[in-house]
């Protein structure tokens, strides 16, 4: 039987994984690692340490399928509509650019079920923690290191990780990648982004008419929203801000940083006392014009 690895729980890892099952006849052996706790990647939800059912999106918030894609990967949107993980966005985000033909789609039980249904139809061995450090070729087989426990050997490998975390593996695995696509890897951009998921009591109000707004007049915050409006279920609110630091020529990160803190707090201070909160760093955003 053969033995293949993903390595990656975000949405790309999970979708391979599914493909390969589905497409493959013969018997496989099917294992997903992830370094991080849960699977997700920049598609992230997390839960509510008061109520696991009450969840908030911090990465992406809603799906944008533009025509070419629809046609392309009309089946896959489809799938997920005809098991009801994605419905259309019908709230309204204020500040979104809309183009002809463009849909948009909500995930109702969090933007991370998207990589859990995939995931699930694949079958795959999932196992988190698993960060892997090295890659060997030893006797045909491909030997994979992680920071803790034995090698495992397998005879695929498929890497969905960012092109930095690629770049640091060390082993035989460096020697398949040449000089030139080397440099143009490094010569991709990324940054990181800082999501604020913030939890209310059932029933709290914030009266404002839009789901999700983007914001251009503070230094820090890009995007807000309220998910259960967003996903149109009435549960608890949850509010995940999507906040960014940004560095400027010759500034001082110091100070950047306490700037960015009293845009936050300023912010925070206006809004219903909240019973817990979740932050998280999404690293390793590929910028547009790299892609």
């Amino acid at each position: 039987m053969a033995r293949v690895l993903i390595v990656g729980a975000g949405v790309t890892g999970s979708l391979c994984a599914a493909l390969l099952r589905r497409q493959t006849s013969r018997p496989l052996y099917l294992a997903v690692w992830d370094k991080a706790e849960d699977s997700g990647g920049r598609m992230t939800t997390t839960s509510s340490p008061h109520n696991p059912q009450c969840t908030a999106d911090l990465g992406a918030q809603y799906i944008t399928c533009t025509p070419h894609y629809a046609k392309k990967h009309q089946r896959f949107y489809d799938e997920l509509l005809a098991h009801g993980i994605l419905r259309p966005l019908t709230s309204p985000i204020e500040g979104m650019v809309m183009k002809e033909g463009d849909c948009n789609f909500v995930a109702p039980q969090g933007i991370s079920s998207i990589i859990k249904h995939y995931l699930k139809e694949s079958g795959a061995e999932v196992y988190f923690r698993h960060h892997v450090t090295q890659i060997n070729l030893r006797n045909d087989k491909w030997e994979v290191s992680k920071q803790t426990g034995p090698p495992e050997q397998f005879d695929l490998i498929v890497l969905t990780m960012p092109v930095p975390q690629i770049l640091q593996l060390q082993g035989d695995i460096t020697n398949l990648i040449s000089e030139c696509q080397r440099q143009q890897l490094e010569a991709v951009s990324y940054s990181s982004r800082y999501a604020l998921g913030l939890f209310y009591e059932a029933g709290t109000k914030i009266d404002v008419p839009w789901a999700g707004q983007y914001i251009t007049s503070n230094p820090c915050i890009r995007f807000v929203s309220i998910d259960n409006k967003k996903r149109n279920i009435g549960l608890v609110y949850r509010i995940p801000l999507k906040c960014q630091l940004q560095l400027t020529g010759g500034g001082c990160l110091r100070h950047r940083r306490e700037k960015d803190a009293e845009a936050l707090l300023g912010f925070l201070e206006r809004l219903p006392r909240l019973i817990s909160d979740v932050c998280q760093e999404l690293l390793h955003l590929c910028h547009p014009h790299n892609l």
